[in-house]
C-alpha cells in the first residue's frame, strides 16, 4: 500500500470540502446513534483542560472539548459553520491577531485529523506555530486515522501512524506518554474507517 500521495491539501479550503464534512456529519444514522458519544469520551478523560484545536473543522471537537476551547481552520467556510453552531473558532489571520495568541494562553493542543493532510516538513512548521501559546508542562494530543480512515479520504496526503505521530512529537521536542488505539483495538484500523491513533505528549 502507497502511504504517500501527491500534495493535495489545498482541496480542503474550500467550500467542496466543508459540505463533505457536513455531509458525513450530518448523516441521519450517526445522530440517532449519538456516534461521537465514544469520541466525546475519550476526549474527556483526557482532562486536556483550556484546549486550542488547530484545524478544528466544522467544530465537532470544540463541542466534544467544552465551552472552553478554541478553535483556528484555514477553511474560512468551515469556520463560519463552527462559529455558527456556538463556537468559538478563528481562521489563521483572525488567531493570531486574537487576545488567545498569548504565550501559555492554552492548557492543551488537539490536532485531530490534521497531520495526515499535510507533508512532514509543514506539519511541523504548523505544530510549531502554535506550540508557545501552549502552557509549559501541557499537553499535546495528535489523532490521525488508521488504514481505512486514511484511504476514505482523497485529501489525505500522509499516512501518519504511531511511529510518524510520536517522531513528529519528538522532532518538535515534546515526549511522548502515551499512544493507543481507539476505539477498537489496532488490528481493526483496516476494516473500520473510524479507528483511530491517539498519540499524547508532554510539552517541554
Amino acid at each position: 500500500m502507497d502511504h504517500t500521495r501527491q500534495d493535495t491539501a489545498a482541496s480542503t479550503e474550500g467550500e467542496d470540502y466543508t459540505r463533505r464534512l457536513q455531509r458525513l456529519g450530518g448523516a441521519r444514522w450517526k445522530q440517532l446513534l449519538d456516534v461521537q458519544a465514544p469520541y466525546r469520551w475519550n476526549l474527556r478523560r483526557l482532562h486536556l483542560g483550556r484546549t486550542l484545536d488547530v484545524g478544528c473543522g466544522l467544530g465537532r471537537n470544540l463541542a466534544n472539548l467544552g465551552g472552553d476551547a478554541v478553535g483556528v481552520d484555514h477553511n474560512p467556510t468551515s469556520v463560519a459553520h463552527a462559529r455558527a453552531a456556538g463556537h468559538e473558532a478563528y481562521t489563521i489571520e483572525e488567531f493570531f491577531r486574537s487576545p488567545h495568541a498569548r504565550p501559555d494562553a492554552f492548557d492543551s493542543l488537539l490536532a485531530a485529523h490534521l497531520l495526515e493532510h499535510l507533508p512532514a516538513a509543514q506539519a511541523l512548521e504548523v505544530i510549531s506555530s502554535y506550540l508557545p501559546f501552549v502552557r509549559s508542562g501541557g499537553t499535546v494530543v495528535f489523532i490521525t486515522p488508521q488504514e481505512r480512515g486514511y484511504a476514505s479520504d482523497a485529501t489525505h496526503v500522509r499516512f501518519v501512524g504511531f511511529d510518524e505521530a510520536g517522531q513528529a512529537a519528538r522532532d518538535l521536542g515534546m515526549t511522548v506518554t502515551r499512544q493507543y488505539s481507539f476505539p477498537f483495538p489496532r488490528a481493526l484500523g483496516k476494516l473500520f474507517t473510524y479507528n483511530e491513533f491517539i498519540t499524547v505528549a508532554r510539552v517541554a
